[in-house]
């Protein structure tokens, strides 16, 4: 693949992106009472986008005021003031010529009850995370069974705030159902052991993230841009793969094919990793059964790893890379040697820093 390809344009519906870059959704946890991210945390995508980025990403803002959230200072976009906040600075990102994408989520069992306005925990199934939350230093709780009462419920939260996301001007909205998160917790045998319409084959097991889909698909507008974030390991117990084989997670990647979706991101730890025992990468396993626009994130840090991981995919995503540099994409263009940075580093998203 030449270094062209990446700075070729590519387009997605009617957009034309200028390149194949993209700011991945990344957690800040900034937002106050309101919900709303601090202004430099906002300022920091703006800045992205002018600073050479096709796509930015908002962090993962979190569906209801129930029982959604997982961490503390998660952002919402329920309230008129919430949609007043965001709109300028989607304006701006659209101005620097890139497309602004809200991902939305529900954490599931990845919460604890302190950081819900409801106390409450939901998940498929009563079954928590093995190993202790890093937050609290605690055992994650038991979560309750979700009902069907509470599927609905979670369902409407994730119409809401799509509409939210239109509202705000938004190019595309993507539904996070990856990382062990509650549409995760569904797709996982690890985490959903129910008996119904919702679990056991992998048809049921997917029900849910189905039923968000067509949902949220029906509230927004035609050009409005709808994705779907996939991925075989969680935040939680990550040494577990939340998919059984390869015939599983291509199934699933098979039901997501006849969905009105517009791109599929995948998420990996390392895009160049082998998934499955197959001989190739998660990419490539989800380019087999599916003619979607593929996007791939997972240790991408220089202008060869960029190229390598666009041989499977159409875009590629920066975390820990573009937080820390501000001028990442100018450095990709020039080939300029890019540090691959560690977990550790990116612990500054968490703080009051401004990033640059």
């Amino acid at each position: 693949m030449s270094g062209d390809h990446l700075f070729s344009p590519f387009q997605l519906q009617q957009h034309i992106l200028k390149n194949r870059i993209g700011v991945a959704p990344m957690t800040r946890m900034s937002s106050q009472q309101d919900s709303v991210p601090r202004q430099d945390v906002l300022d920091f995508l703006v800045r992205r986008a002018e600073n050479g980025a096709a796509m930015v990403y908002t962090e993962a803002i979190v569906t209801d005021y129930e029982s959604a959230q997982g961490y503390p200072g998660q952002a919402r976009i329920l309230t008129q003031r919430q949609i007043d906040a965001w709109r300028p600075v989607v304006a701006k990102i659209k101005a620097a010529g890139a497309l602004a994408i809200m991902q939305i989520f529900h954490c599931g069992r990845m919460g604890w009850p302190e950081v819900n306005p409801a106390g409450r925990i939901i998940a498929p199934s009563a079954v928590a995370p093995a190993q202790d939350n890093p937050l609290t230093g605690e055992p994650y709780p038991v979560p309750d069974e979700m009902s069907l009462f509470d599927i609905e419920q979670v369902i409407n939260g994730f119409v809401r705030t799509a509409r939210g996301a239109v509202a705000a001007g938004f190019d595309g909205i993507e539904i996070h159902g990856a990382h062990g998160y509650l549409i995760s917790q569904f797709l996982a045998t690890y985490s959903n052991r129910r008996s119904d319409g919702y679990g056991g084959s992998p048809e049921n097991r997917y029900r849910f993230a189905h039923e968000i889909i067509q949902a949220v698909d029906a509230v927004i507008p035609d050009e409005t841009l709808l994705f779907f974030r996939i991925s075989n390991w969680g935040v939680a117990d990550m040494d577990v793969s939340l998919f059984a084989d390869q015939a599983e997670y291509q199934a699933i990647i098979g039901l997501l094919n006849k969905e009105p979706l517009d791109a599929i991101s995948v998420s990996t730890y390392r895009f160049s990793d082998e998934a499955f025992g197959s001989g190739r990468t998660m990419a490539a396993l989800t380019r087999e059964v599916t003619a979607l626009p593929l996007f791939i994130c997972g240790q991408i840090h220089d202008r060869a790893s960029a190229e390598a991981a666009l041989e499977n995919a159409d875009l590629v995503l920066s975390a820990k890379s573009i937080l820390l540099n501000p001028n990442w994409v100018a450095g990709v263009r020039d080939g300029k040697p890019l540090p691959l940075h560690s977990s550790e580093a990116a612990n500054v998203a968490y703080t009051e820093e401004p990033l640059p």
